[in-house]
């Protein structure tokens, strides 16, 4: 396969470039599941370039040659505004097999706990926030209509449609979805929007930003969305800094209007941040989804359903139902309680020895992503462990509530939400979905319920 890609990429170059292209090393990266991504070196005469091929993975094809125009095109009209895109060589839907886009090797680092982290960043890290304003806005002022077939997108109604597709009652996002209903700003013009500028999508050197990566969910739309995406507590990995754990908002808002932009005011910044909380709620179980019902058999996509409830607590947080808590983790109690009458080890000693199996076999020999995996395998295990030992016991909690509620099911209680046909006991209602919250947390990943909003 290797050797296949670099012989139809140094043909595609050649024609490109009128030049003689050799590639001289070809490496898949960790990507994500709907692309693959490849390092390449090339050597046009004396001189060695690094490029990086995105293609369509082959269940995503028919979905991304439909957009990669539009990618592109959005791309380099924003590096012509002055957004420090990467510089775009070739794209199409056939001369590499399938979806690509060809692009220039940028310098720098995504992995957020580097970033957030690492000395090496101390540097950049004061001026992030400042410049990330000054980069939106310049994207922002990019007119939609110059993109050919740029997708409108109403934020909110994309969000009602992916919540009602599921069918899947969830009270704590049917009290974020209310209030974000409740609570819709006034429209402002549309823009290009680039739909997941966050950490992890931003290249950064010790300098500072040296790219904006990942340009697949561009759309026309509120300008807005941008900078409340940016300041979702998901995206801040544990750190304090609301701006992608990098900074404050003051610096972001400031470096907006030094760019030309107008920001938004805090009421507004707070339904986006809010928005952005949600959003990645019903995103997160858009992927699981992918694994329960579509043959995907990815285990990041299963452990992704468990971080539903992550966002779940910290909608509560953000409307004020809901304070830091911390739980200690059941799995720090080394003894696992009786389960008769099967004999020993019980299931949740035996995930334990698979655990330590993964432990011991996966080290410093295997690759990044191999390492990654056993990883979310390993936390996979964990969930597993912690449910065995207390679902019982928070099932009879939950339908205790439900019962003191006068509601059936979570279905029952989400139309009530929904109608308001509790509102004279939202403080019980908002007080149940809390504590259902903290059980599947507890469960899921016990330190999320300590960090606060």
């Amino acid at each position: 396969m290797t050797e296949g890609l670099a012989g139809v990429l140094a043909a595609r170059l050649h024609q490109l470039w009128g030049t003689p292209v050799e590639v001289t090393s070809l490496t898949q990266l960790s990507g994500g599941a709907s692309r693959e991504a490849w390092d390449i070196t090339i050597t046009t005469g004396a001189e060695e370039r690094h490029l990086i091929l995105l293609r369509s993975s082959a269940e995503r094809v028919l979905a991304l040659e439909k957009n990669i125009d539009v990618e592109a095109a959005a791309m380099m009209k924003a590096r012509t505004a002055g957004v420090p895109a990467p510089e775009l060589h070739d794209h199409g839907d056939g001369a590499l097999g399938q979806a690509y886009l060809l692009m220039e090797r940028l310098g720098g680092e995504t992995i957020p706990r580097r970033l957030l982290r690492d000395e090496a960043y101390a540097k950049a890290r004061p001026g992030l926030a400042r410049r990330f304003g000054e980069v939106l806005a310049r994207l922002h002022q990019v007119d939609p209509a110059t993109i050919p077939g740029l997708p409108p997108v109403d934020a909110l109604g994309q969000l009602k449609e992916l919540y009602q597709a599921f069918a899947e009652p969830r009270p704590a996002l049917e009290i974020g979805l209310r209030w974000l209903t409740e609570n819709e700003p006034a429209p402002v013009a549309d823009t290009l929007v680039h739909g997941d500028f966050r950490t992890g999508n931003l290249m950064i050197g010790t300098d500072g930003l040296t790219g904006v990566l990942d340009w697949e969910l561009t759309h026309r739309g509120d300008p807005r969305q941008d900078l409340g995406w940016l300041c979702t507590k998901a995206w801040r990995f544990g750190s304090p800094e609301p701006v992608g754990g990098f900074g404050r908002r003051e610096d972001l808002m400031a470096g907006y209007a030094d760019g030309g932009g107008t920001p938004p005011d805090e009421q507004t910044q707070r339904w986006w941040e809010l928005y952005g909380t949600v959003r990645w709620g019903l995103l997160c179980r858009r992927q699981a989804e992918r694994y329960l019902a579509e043959g995907d058999p990815s285990i990041e996509y299963a452990v992704l359903g468990r971080r539903v409830c992550e966002q779940e607590w910290d909608i509560l947080l953000a409307l004020g139902h809901a304070t830091p808590l911390t739980v200690a983790d059941p799995l720090d109690d080394g003894e696992s309680p009786a389960v008769r009458p099967h004999d020993r080890p019980y299931g949740p000693e035996l995930l334990r020895a698979v655990r330590g199996f993964l432990a011991t076999e996966t080290g410093a020999k295997a690759d990044a992503r191999t390492r990654f995996l056993t990883r979310v395998a390993d936390n996979a295990l964990k969930i597993a462990e912690r449910e065995a030992r207390l679902g019982s016991a928070h099932e009879r909690n939950h339908q205790a509530r439900l019962a003191a509620l006068g509601v059936a099911d979570d279905a029952e209680l989400c139309a009530a939400i929904r109608d308001g046909s509790l509102d004279g006991r939202f403080n019980d209602v908002t007080a149940a979905v809390r504590d259902l919250t903290a059980d599947k947390l507890t469960v899921a990943n016990p330190r999320h319920l300590a960090i606060p909003g």
